[in-house]
């Protein structure tokens, strides 16, 4: 690939990554904080690190630790509960700003974000520029600093961003990606792990400059269209577009991390209500329902206990939810002790189905339950609950993975 005249490039890609993001906040939210070792956990109680400053990671603190395992490594270290709330409200403002640049912006997590500027060429100056301009975009829409990739394609750009972490800035020209890939792993391109490195290892492909020798069909039969931008990703040639439009979900689904080797009936109910309050809530929320739901438990040595199920018609009332959830995992759970639950509706969409003529719609109930969510709503999560909730998980929300800062994906 080569440049055009002016000194344009075919295509333009930029990756904002912050750096450490949840422990940055903290850092800049508790200037006492700053310089020093601290780790994020999910609450006050929980023990596995989400997270660590980059003066936690000197001592070799990594994410998915356990807390105890890491204060060996670093006496000194602070733990601290997250806060997902005021993260996403400084993700909210950093991609709200980077939208000055261009609006083919992909949120790829609540901590990083892709940037097509292939059109803003001619508005702002040289890829490069634009990168820098985004660096500081973030530094004054957040106060905090961030690592920045540029390149032709997503995966090249990703993998320059994190070349010179922390407060990073890397630029790949497009004509030089497949050079400089040829020598890299290539479990070191974003997506590539160690089941697809395996595989390409089979057929001899250590580096990205190995996977050239592969026929690209032997990756399309092995992995379909994944398979060949796989084989393109290695190129430094990745056609993945930046995705701008958040597609309607093909799932949704609330799961909790229980206390270890759980059976007691009363506690996992609970938890249940607890998972399809939630779900409810956040189908009513977007205007969602469903009818085919996902119930189980899991337990380590067998693996999840529950099966799919169908609701008489498509629904968000939380209270049809776990009627069906509980039935559900009756099928299956035998008193077997029990480490996470999980309920997922499996095919949401918008309100408006046809109601099957042998069932009333129940209006009472949906006014009752918008009267709920607009109450939870200002004033807290679970201000009015059922009863049952009373002995629900104490552990705090989450992000969620594939959070975006717009539509149904705006989710703790």
């Amino acid at each position: 690939m080569k440049t055009k005249k002016n000194n344009v490039w075919h295509r333009a890609i930029i990756l904002i990554d912050m750096n450490a993001f949840f422990a940055s906040v903290e850092q800049l939210d508790n200037p006492e904080w700053r310089g020093r070792a601290i780790a994020i956990t999910n609450g006050e109680q929980g023990t596995c690190i989400i997270t660590s400053s980059y003066e936690a990671r000197f001592h070799g603190i990594k994410t998915g630790m356990r807390l105890q395992e890491a204060r060996k490594l670093c006496k000194k270290l602070i733990q601290v509960p997250a806060r997902p709330a005021r993260y996403v409200e400084v993700s909210t403002s950093i991609m709200n700003g980077l939208t000055q640049l261009t609006p083919d912006m992909e949120v790829f997590s609540v901590d990083e974000a892709f940037l097509d500027v292939t059109h803003c060429q001619l508005l702002f100056g040289h890829p490069e520029k634009i990168g820098r301009m985004a660096k500081q975009i973030v530094y004054d829409s957040s106060g905090l600093l961030c690592s920045v990739g540029v390149s032709g394609d997503k995966t090249t750009a990703k993998y320059a961003a994190k070349l010179k972490k922390p407060d990073g800035f890397f630029v790949i020209p497009p004509w030089q990606s497949k050079e400089i890939l040829r020598h890299v792993h290539v479990t070191e391109l974003s997506g590539i792990k160690a089941g697809i490195g395996g595989f390409l290892a089979k057929h001899g492909a250590q580096t990205c400059g190995d996977v050239e020798k592969i026929p690209i069909s032997i990756l399309a039969k092995r992995f379909g269209n994944i398979g060949r931008r796989i084989w393109y990703m290695c190129q430094g040639a990745d056609p993945e577009p930046v995705h701008t439009i958040v597609a309607n979900p093909k799932s949704m689904g609330h799961g909790k991390v229980m206390p270890p080797n759980t059976t007691n009936r009363e506690i996992i109910d609970a938890f249940l209500m607890h998972m399809c309050e939630k779900l409810g809530a956040r189908l009513r929320q977007h205007q969602f329902k469903a009818q085919y739901f996902f119930a189980g438990l899991l337990n380590y040595d067998i693996g999840w206990l529950g099966s799919k199920g169908k609701c008489i018609q498509p629904t968000s009332d939380s209270h049809d939810i776990f009627s069906l959830a509980k039935f559900l995992i009756d099928q299956r759970w035998n008193g077997e002790p029990i480490s996470q639950i999980q309920v997922t509706a499996l095919d949401p969409g918008k309100s408006g189905f046809q109601i099957d003529m042998f069932s009333q719609p129940n209006d009472k109930r949906e006014l009752l339950y918008s009267i709920i969510d607009e109450i939870n709503h200002k004033f807290g999560e679970f201000t009015i609950a059922p009863t049952t909730m009373l002995n629900r998980s104490s552990m705090p929300n989450v992000i969620a993975p594939a959070w975006k800062p717009y539509g149904h994906r705006q989710t703790i």
